[in-house]
C-alpha cells in the first residue's frame, strides 16, 4: 500500500470513528421507549386480544405463582391447570411466618408455590379467576390496570407484596394489560377465598 492509500485509510478510519461517536451520542439523548411507543398499529379483535393475553400470561410466569403446584405425572412439580390462577388454596392453612435461623436464607416457599414467607411476613397469591365472590369477577379493567401500575391491591389499597414483580409488569402498555385482563375473563371461575397477608413477627 503506498503513502496516499495509507492517508486515505487513516482518514476513512477517523471518519468512521467520528460517525460512531455521533451516533452513540444521539442514541444516549434519545428518550427511553414508553408504553405509548409499544401500542399496536391496529386494533385487535377480541379473539386476538384474548390470544395475546394468554401468551403474556404464559411468558410472564403468572401460573408459576397464582396456580397451585402439584406433583405431575412425570414426577416433577408443576402448576395444576385445573385450578388455573386461583391463588393460594383456602384449605391449606398458614397462620404465621416461618422463622429461618440462617444467615444466608430468609425466604421460604410453600409446597404449592402460592405462599411465601419472608421479612415482610407471609404473602399469598391472589385468585385471578373471574369468580365474582373470591376472584376478580367484579373488577373493571381500570381496577386491574391501577393494581399493576400502582402496586396496590384494587389499585388503591394495601401494597402488593413479594415476590409479585408488579414493578416490571407496570411497564407493560395499556393494550397488553387489556389483553391480559381479557384473557382472565375467559378462564374458569374458581371459588377460592385466599387469606389476607400475615404481618412479620415483631422483634
Amino acid at each position: 500500500m503506498n503513502a496516499q492509500s495509507n492517508r486515505i485509510a487513516v482518514v476513512a478510519g477517523a471518519l468512521a470513528a467520528s460517525l460512531a461517536v455521533i451516533v452513540a451520542a444521539n442514541a444516549s439523548r434519545r428518550p427511553a421507549a414508553t408504553a405509548a411507543d409499544m401500542q399496536p398499529l391496529r386494533r385487535m379483535s377480541h379473539a386476538e386480544k384474548v390470544a395475546r393475553g394468554k401468551y403474556l400470561v404464559t411468558v410472564g410466569g403468572c401460573n408459576d405463582c397464582h396456580t397451585p403446584w402439584i406433583m405431575q405425572a412425570n414426577g416433577k412439580p408443576g402448576p395444576d391447570m385445573t385450578r388455573q390462577l386461583s391463588g393460594h388454596p383456602q384449605d391449606i392453612k398458614i397462620t404465621s411466618p416461618l422463622q429461618l435461623n440462617h444467615d444466608r436464607f430468609n425466604v421460604a416457599w410453600s409446597s404449592t408455590n402460592t405462599a411465601f414467607s419472608g421479612p415482610w411476613g407471609v404473602s399469598f397469591t391472589a385468585n385471578l379467576t373471574p369468580d365474582v365472590h373470591t376472584g376478580t369477577g367484579i373488577w373493571t379493567f381500570d381496577i386491574f390496570k391501577n393494581t399493576i401500575r400502582n402496586g396496590r391491591h384494587w389499585g388503591v389499597s394495601r401494597e402488593l407484596l413479594p415476590p409479585m414483580p408488579w414493578f416490571n409488569y407496570a411497564k407493560m402498555s395499556d393494550d397488553d394489560l387489556a389483553a391480559i385482563f381479557a384473557y382472565t375473563r375467559t378462564i374458569k371461575p374458581i371459588r377460592n377465598q385466599v387469606p389476607q397477608p400475615i404481618p412479620p413477627i415483631a422483634k
